[in-house]
């Protein structure tokens, strides 16, 4: 048996300029990091020919064609072989603005292709990934999910007009790095959500040139320059001031980024020890991200409202391979 695992993200800035739509013409730029929360993948051969899915589903077909997860049908059409078994599990649910989408999708790829002994490096498993995602299924995502899962750490990546990526581990201190351990939080809403609507929003007013999303792209590129500045230089106060100014500019891009429910959490987390945070993903529900100046009171503010905290810390492995 072969069990793969592939860590979680978070996103510390610049998030949505990662999408072709903007990147192809503008370029981008966003820091992001791993996170000790991962998903699992595991791939066996048993002794009758076909495929057996095991996910929040249960599937047993002998075409690829039958196939109805997306992601395994299209990622299988690589050319594997016919008699797998495939099952999956997560730390934390789908839909939650952690990229389990582009986890799952490194996981399953270096997995079957250990069955197949082969080894894909950081960087052909991203673009692989991002290939049946972006190109095949033709979802409208950028590629931060991908290249994180599959590098780990904390790096900032530059996505290029030819559609390269240029990735770079940030020069962090151990100091910020127990800082950032400490003191960046996370809160689930309780509420899932596809990323997709909001996603095709963008994109869609990024073709037509719409000039307020461009210049809200523009900015929260900037924005994530500045924090990868702020880290780099160990100021974790200025990194939280920053989440906050990217947060109100995520708000304005689309009416469905927040709620009534989600802009009272964030006024209760800015009263009682937050510094700056902002919704992870693409926005409309998931995990609230807080940079803290009083981790033990805003803990207590937030979990006094009905949040459930989830503790974690980074991931410097990437996409990795536990058993083969």
């Amino acid at each position: 048996m072969i069990l793969v695992r592939s860590p979680l993200r978070i996103s510390l800035g610049g998030g949505g300029t990662d999408l072709p739509s903007y990147y192809k013409e503008n370029e981008g730029f966003l820091i992001a990091a791993a996170i000790n929360k991962y998903v699992f993948v595991s791939v066996m051969n048993p002794f009758t020919e076909g495929y057996i899915l095991k996910y929040s589903e249960y599937e047993n077909v002998n075409n690829i064609e039958d196939i109805r997860h997306p992601i395994i049908r299209e990622t299988l059409k690589l050319g594997f072989k016919k008699n797998l078994e495939i099952t999956t599990l997560a730390d934390l649910p789908s839909g939650t603005g952690l990229g389990s989408s582009g986890s799952f999708t490194t996981a399953l790829l270096k997995a079957l292709y250990a069955n197949s002994s082969k080894n894909l490096n950081s960087n052909e498993l991203a673009e692989l990934a991002c290939d049946i995602e972006i190109n095949k299924l033709k979802e409208p995502i950028g590629k931060q999910d991908q290249y994180i899962a599959s590098y780990g750490g904390i790096s900032s990546f530059n996505f290029n007009k030819d559609d390269s990526v240029d990735v770079k581990p940030l020069s962090i201190s151990d100091d910020t790095l127990f800082d950032l351990e400490d003191n960046l939080m996370l809160f689930f809403t309780g509420y899932s959500r596809s990323a997709s609507k909001i996603l095709k929003d963008q994109e869609t007013k990024s073709k037509q040139h719409d000039e307020e999303m461009l210049r809200n792209l523009n900015n929260v590129k900037k924005l994530g320059l500045e924090s990868k500045n702020a880290l780099e230089s160990g100021d974790t106060k200025i990194f939280g001031e920053l989440m906050h100014e990217h947060w109100e500019n995520k708000k304005k891009r689309s009416g469905g980024m927040s709620n009534d429910k989600i802009n009272s959490w964030y006024d209760i987390a800015m009263q009682n020890g937050a510094i700056g945070g902002k919704l992870v993903g693409a926005g409309g529900g998931g995990f609230l991200m807080f940079m803290a100046k009083d981790r033990n009171k805003l803990r207590k503010a937030l979990s006094g409202a009905g949040m459930e905290e989830v503790r974690f810390n980074f991931d410097f492995e990437g996409t990795k391979t536990l058993t083969t």
